[in-house]
Protein backbone atom coordinates (compact mmCIF):
# COMPACT_ATOMS: atom_id res chain seq x y z
CA UNK A 1 0.00 0.00 0.00
CA UNK A 2 1.71 3.29 -1.25
CA UNK A 3 1.72 5.82 1.50
CA UNK A 4 3.16 8.78 -0.50
CA UNK A 5 1.05 11.15 -1.94
CA UNK A 6 3.22 11.51 -5.34
CA UNK A 7 2.85 7.74 -6.22
CA UNK A 8 -0.69 7.35 -5.05
CA UNK A 9 -2.15 10.29 -6.44
CA UNK A 10 -3.01 10.12 -10.51
CA UNK A 11 -5.16 13.74 -10.74
CA UNK A 12 -4.65 15.98 -13.89
CA UNK A 13 -6.98 18.70 -12.27
CA UNK A 14 -5.88 21.54 -10.83
CA UNK A 15 -8.01 21.35 -7.98
CA UNK A 16 -8.24 18.48 -6.21
CA UNK A 17 -11.79 17.42 -4.75
CA UNK A 18 -13.10 18.08 -0.92
CA UNK A 19 -12.80 15.11 1.35
CA UNK A 20 -15.61 15.58 3.71
CA UNK A 21 -16.72 13.71 6.83
CA UNK A 22 -13.01 13.24 8.15
CA UNK A 23 -11.51 15.85 11.15
CA UNK A 24 -8.95 15.31 13.26
CA UNK A 25 -7.77 16.21 16.82
CA UNK A 26 -4.47 16.89 18.09
CA UNK A 27 -1.87 19.61 18.27
CA UNK A 28 0.45 21.03 15.50
CA UNK A 29 3.13 18.53 14.57
CA UNK A 30 1.96 15.99 16.52
CA UNK A 31 0.16 12.61 16.14
CA UNK A 32 -3.33 13.61 15.48
CA UNK A 33 -6.39 11.60 16.46
CA UNK A 34 -8.38 11.17 13.25
CA UNK A 35 -12.32 10.52 12.95
CA UNK A 36 -14.37 9.55 10.41
CA UNK A 37 -17.78 7.81 10.47
CA UNK A 38 -17.27 4.04 8.75
CA UNK A 39 -17.88 2.90 6.21
CA UNK A 40 -16.85 6.46 4.18
CA UNK A 41 -17.20 6.63 1.00
CA UNK A 42 -13.75 8.05 -0.64
CA UNK A 43 -13.34 9.85 -4.14
CA UNK A 44 -10.70 9.70 -5.63
CA UNK A 45 -8.34 12.37 -5.92
CA UNK A 46 -10.13 14.48 -2.35
CA UNK A 47 -7.96 15.70 0.18
CA UNK A 48 -8.88 18.02 3.79
CA UNK A 49 -6.68 20.08 5.64
CA UNK A 50 -7.01 18.26 9.12
CA UNK A 51 -5.09 20.61 11.68
CA UNK A 52 -3.29 23.68 10.26
CA UNK A 53 1.08 24.39 10.99
CA UNK A 54 2.42 26.67 12.94
CA UNK A 55 5.65 26.27 11.90
CA UNK A 56 7.46 27.86 8.61
CA UNK A 57 6.17 28.14 5.53
CA UNK A 58 6.18 25.45 3.04
CA UNK A 59 8.16 26.45 -0.64
CA UNK A 60 8.84 25.50 -4.27
CA UNK A 61 11.71 22.89 -4.06
CA UNK A 62 11.10 21.89 -0.11
CA UNK A 63 12.12 18.18 0.69
CA UNK A 64 9.12 17.64 2.75
CA UNK A 65 9.14 14.81 6.12
CA UNK A 66 6.23 13.73 6.76
CA UNK A 67 4.80 11.00 9.99
CA UNK A 68 2.25 8.95 8.29
CA UNK A 69 -0.94 6.94 9.22
CA UNK A 70 -3.23 5.29 7.24
CA UNK A 71 -7.04 4.11 7.79
CA UNK A 72 -9.43 1.17 6.23
CA UNK A 73 -12.02 3.65 5.35
CA UNK A 74 -14.57 0.37 5.35
CA UNK A 75 -13.24 -0.77 8.62
CA UNK A 76 -11.73 2.39 10.45
CA UNK A 77 -8.33 0.23 10.87
CA UNK A 78 -5.01 1.19 11.15
CA UNK A 79 -3.22 0.01 8.08
CA UNK A 80 0.00 1.40 8.74
CA UNK A 81 1.34 4.30 10.79
CA UNK A 82 4.93 5.75 10.53
CA UNK A 83 4.28 7.26 14.40
CA UNK A 84 4.89 3.60 15.74
CA UNK A 85 8.83 3.58 15.29
CA UNK A 86 8.73 7.42 14.70
CA UNK A 87 9.93 7.11 11.08
CA UNK A 88 9.29 9.81 8.69
CA UNK A 89 9.15 9.97 5.36
CA UNK A 90 11.23 12.34 3.48
CA UNK A 91 10.99 11.16 -0.14
CA UNK A 92 8.32 14.11 -1.28
CA UNK A 93 10.19 17.24 -3.09
CA UNK A 94 8.47 19.79 -4.20
CA UNK A 95 9.47 20.04 -7.63
CA UNK A 96 8.17 19.46 -11.40
CA UNK A 97 8.11 15.78 -10.57
CA UNK A 98 4.82 16.39 -8.49
CA UNK A 99 1.54 16.98 -9.70
CA UNK A 100 0.31 20.91 -10.02
CA UNK A 101 -2.37 19.59 -8.07
CA UNK A 102 -0.49 18.63 -4.78
CA UNK A 103 1.95 21.56 -5.28
CA UNK A 104 -0.65 23.71 -4.72
CA UNK A 105 -1.97 22.12 -1.67
CA UNK A 106 1.24 21.62 0.12
CA UNK A 107 3.02 24.77 -0.61
CA UNK A 108 -0.25 26.37 0.81
CA UNK A 109 0.83 24.39 3.88
CA UNK A 110 3.07 25.48 7.30
CA UNK A 111 5.23 22.62 9.18
CA UNK A 112 2.67 20.98 11.62
CA UNK A 113 0.27 20.82 9.45
CA UNK A 114 -2.03 17.34 9.07
CA UNK A 115 -3.50 16.57 5.65
CA UNK A 116 -5.99 13.88 4.90
CA UNK A 117 -6.10 11.88 1.56
CA UNK A 118 -8.57 9.91 0.17
CA UNK A 119 -7.48 6.74 -1.97
CA UNK A 120 -10.49 4.93 -3.63
CA UNK A 121 -11.05 1.13 -4.24
CA UNK A 122 -10.63 2.11 -8.09
CA UNK A 123 -6.83 3.47 -7.87
CA UNK A 124 -6.00 0.47 -5.27
CA UNK A 125 -7.92 -3.00 -6.11
CA UNK A 126 -4.99 -3.63 -9.24
CA UNK A 127 -2.16 -3.30 -6.54
CA UNK A 128 -3.94 -4.88 -2.83
CA UNK A 129 -3.54 -8.61 -2.29
CA UNK A 130 -5.34 -8.73 0.75
CA UNK A 131 -8.36 -11.13 1.25
CA UNK A 132 -11.84 -10.72 -0.52
CA UNK A 133 -13.33 -11.93 2.65
CA UNK A 134 -16.53 -9.39 4.12
CA UNK A 135 -15.36 -9.55 7.28
CA UNK A 136 -15.35 -6.36 8.75
CA UNK A 137 -11.86 -6.99 9.97
CA UNK A 138 -10.10 -7.81 6.97
CA UNK A 139 -9.70 -5.80 4.02
CA UNK A 140 -11.40 -5.65 0.40
CA UNK A 141 -9.40 -6.20 -2.24
CA UNK A 142 -11.54 -2.64 -3.22
CA UNK A 143 -11.52 -0.96 -0.27
CA UNK A 144 -10.82 2.70 0.24
CA UNK A 145 -8.52 4.24 2.29
CA UNK A 146 -7.22 7.71 3.78
CA UNK A 147 -3.78 8.59 4.71
CA UNK A 148 -2.96 11.71 6.84
CA UNK A 149 0.04 13.04 6.35
CA UNK A 150 1.94 15.06 9.25
CA UNK A 151 4.44 17.78 7.75
CA UNK A 152 6.98 17.23 10.57
CA UNK A 153 9.69 18.96 9.05
CA UNK A 154 11.39 20.50 5.62
CA UNK A 155 14.72 21.18 4.17
CA UNK A 156 16.45 22.23 0.90
CA UNK A 157 18.43 19.99 -0.82
CA UNK A 158 21.81 21.55 -3.04
CA UNK A 159 21.74 22.23 -6.09
CA UNK A 160 25.42 21.46 -6.73
CA UNK A 161 28.32 20.49 -4.56
CA UNK A 162 29.69 23.82 -2.22
CA UNK A 163 32.18 23.88 0.30
CA UNK A 164 36.04 23.94 0.05
CA UNK A 165 37.98 22.60 -3.02
CA UNK A 166 40.62 20.09 -2.30
CA UNK A 167 44.27 21.33 -3.12
CA UNK A 168 46.12 17.93 -2.26
CA UNK A 169 44.59 15.65 -4.53
CA UNK A 170 46.62 13.06 -5.92
CA UNK A 171 48.44 13.96 -9.31
CA UNK A 172 47.65 10.24 -10.62
CA UNK A 173 44.15 10.17 -10.45
CA UNK A 174 41.56 10.55 -13.57
CA UNK A 175 40.60 14.18 -13.83
CA UNK A 176 37.38 15.32 -14.56
CA UNK A 177 36.30 18.46 -16.48
CA UNK A 178 33.58 20.69 -15.56
CA UNK A 179 31.46 23.00 -17.14
CA UNK A 180 30.33 26.33 -15.45
CA UNK A 181 27.45 25.15 -13.56
CA UNK A 182 29.38 22.33 -11.96
CA UNK A 183 28.19 19.38 -14.68
CA UNK A 184 30.75 17.01 -15.60
CA UNK A 185 32.18 17.03 -19.62
CA UNK A 186 34.85 14.58 -19.68
CA UNK A 187 37.11 12.78 -18.34
CA UNK A 188 40.72 11.81 -18.71
CA UNK A 189 41.78 8.63 -17.12
CA UNK A 190 45.25 10.07 -16.77
CA UNK A 191 46.85 6.23 -17.22
CA UNK A 192 45.52 5.46 -14.03
CA UNK A 193 46.24 2.20 -13.27
CA UNK A 194 43.92 0.82 -10.44
CA UNK A 195 45.38 -1.51 -7.47
CA UNK A 196 42.29 -3.22 -6.74
CA UNK A 197 41.22 -0.70 -3.92
CA UNK A 198 38.57 1.69 -3.49
CA UNK A 199 39.74 5.07 -3.68
CA UNK A 200 37.28 8.33 -2.42
CA UNK A 201 38.72 11.32 -2.96
CA UNK A 202 37.00 14.55 -2.21
CA UNK A 203 37.24 17.15 -4.84
CA UNK A 204 35.23 19.63 -2.86
CA UNK A 205 34.68 19.35 0.62
CA UNK A 206 31.35 20.36 1.85
CA UNK A 207 30.46 21.22 5.57
CA UNK A 208 26.67 19.85 5.83
CA UNK A 209 26.00 16.96 7.66
CA UNK A 210 28.21 13.56 7.51
CA UNK A 211 26.59 11.09 5.77
CA UNK A 212 25.69 7.31 7.72
CA UNK A 213 25.63 4.10 6.77
CA UNK A 214 21.68 4.32 7.25
CA UNK A 215 20.92 7.34 5.22
CA UNK A 216 19.47 7.72 1.83
CA UNK A 217 21.65 10.02 0.00
CA UNK A 218 20.31 12.60 -2.71
CA UNK A 219 23.18 12.74 -5.30
CA UNK A 220 24.03 13.82 -8.83
CA UNK A 221 26.49 12.13 -10.01
CA UNK A 222 28.42 10.62 -13.78
CA UNK A 223 30.04 7.23 -13.86
CA UNK A 224 32.43 5.84 -16.31
CA UNK A 225 34.71 2.68 -17.17
CA UNK A 226 38.17 2.77 -16.02
CA UNK A 227 39.59 0.43 -19.26
CA UNK A 228 38.00 2.25 -21.63
CA UNK A 229 36.55 5.62 -20.48
CA UNK A 230 33.06 5.38 -21.64
CA UNK A 231 30.71 6.76 -19.75
CA UNK A 232 27.39 4.31 -18.35
CA UNK A 233 25.36 6.36 -17.12
CA UNK A 234 24.68 10.18 -15.93
CA UNK A 235 22.16 11.78 -13.38
CA UNK A 236 22.80 15.58 -13.44
CA UNK A 237 19.64 17.03 -14.59
CA UNK A 238 18.04 15.86 -11.57
CA UNK A 239 19.03 14.62 -8.61
CA UNK A 240 18.01 10.97 -7.28
CA UNK A 241 17.94 9.35 -3.92
CA UNK A 242 20.14 6.35 -2.74
CA UNK A 243 19.66 4.56 -0.20
CA UNK A 244 23.27 3.83 0.98
CA UNK A 245 22.33 0.24 2.07
CA UNK A 246 21.06 -0.95 -0.94
CA UNK A 247 23.99 0.49 -3.28
CA UNK A 248 26.88 -1.40 -4.25
CA UNK A 249 29.50 -1.47 -1.60
CA UNK A 250 31.93 1.13 -3.16
CA UNK A 251 29.30 3.50 -3.36
CA UNK A 252 28.57 2.46 0.50
CA UNK A 253 32.25 2.56 1.82
CA UNK A 254 33.14 5.42 -0.23
CA UNK A 255 30.72 7.87 0.73
CA UNK A 256 29.78 6.67 4.62
CA UNK A 257 31.02 9.63 5.98
CA UNK A 258 31.82 12.37 3.72
CA UNK A 259 29.68 15.71 4.06
CA UNK A 260 26.48 17.28 2.23
CA UNK A 261 28.06 19.20 0.00
CA UNK A 262 31.13 17.14 -1.08
CA UNK A 263 32.05 16.19 -4.28
CA UNK A 264 33.87 13.03 -4.77
CA UNK A 265 35.79 10.76 -6.85
CA UNK A 266 35.31 7.42 -6.31
CA UNK A 267 37.40 4.63 -8.08
CA UNK A 268 35.53 1.33 -7.27
CA UNK A 269 37.29 -2.01 -7.99
CA UNK A 270 34.93 -5.20 -9.48
CA UNK A 271 34.70 -6.73 -6.20
CA UNK A 272 33.07 -3.70 -4.68
CA UNK A 273 31.21 -3.43 -7.78
CA UNK A 274 29.29 -5.43 -10.00
CA UNK A 275 31.72 -8.38 -9.75
CA UNK A 276 32.05 -10.91 -12.11
CA UNK A 277 29.03 -9.80 -13.93
CA UNK A 278 27.93 -7.74 -16.71
CA UNK A 279 25.47 -5.07 -16.05
CA UNK A 280 23.56 -2.90 -18.20
CA UNK A 281 26.46 -2.14 -20.35
CA UNK A 282 29.60 -2.62 -17.89
CA UNK A 283 31.43 -5.20 -18.79
CA UNK A 284 32.23 -7.94 -15.99
CA UNK A 285 35.52 -7.61 -14.05
CA UNK A 286 34.87 -3.51 -14.52
CA UNK A 287 36.70 -1.03 -12.09
CA UNK A 288 34.43 1.88 -12.13
CA UNK A 289 35.16 5.39 -11.80
CA UNK A 290 32.33 8.28 -10.33
CA UNK A 291 32.11 11.75 -9.76
CA UNK A 292 29.47 12.03 -7.21
CA UNK A 293 27.67 15.70 -5.53
CA UNK A 294 26.49 14.81 -2.21
CA UNK A 295 22.97 17.26 -2.03
CA UNK A 296 20.92 15.88 0.66
CA UNK A 297 20.68 13.19 3.27
CA UNK A 298 17.61 12.07 5.28
CA UNK A 299 17.07 9.13 7.56
CA UNK A 300 15.52 6.30 5.88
Amino acid sequence: MCLSVVACGNSSASTLAELQGVTAKGESGKQPTVYFKKPMTIKENSYAVLIKGTGQQLQSGDRVCTQDITYNARTGAVIDSTWTKNTPVCTLVLNSNVKQSYLNIFEAQKVGATIAFGISGTSTSNTNNSSSSSSSSVANASDSYITALTIVSVSKDLDKAQGTKVTNIPADLPKVTFNSDGVPTSINMNNYKSNGKLVSQDLIQGNGATLTANDTAVVKYSGWILSNGKEFNSEWKNSVDFQLSNTIKGFQQGLVGKKVGSQVLLVIPPDLGYGSTSNNGIPANSTLVFVVDILGAYKN
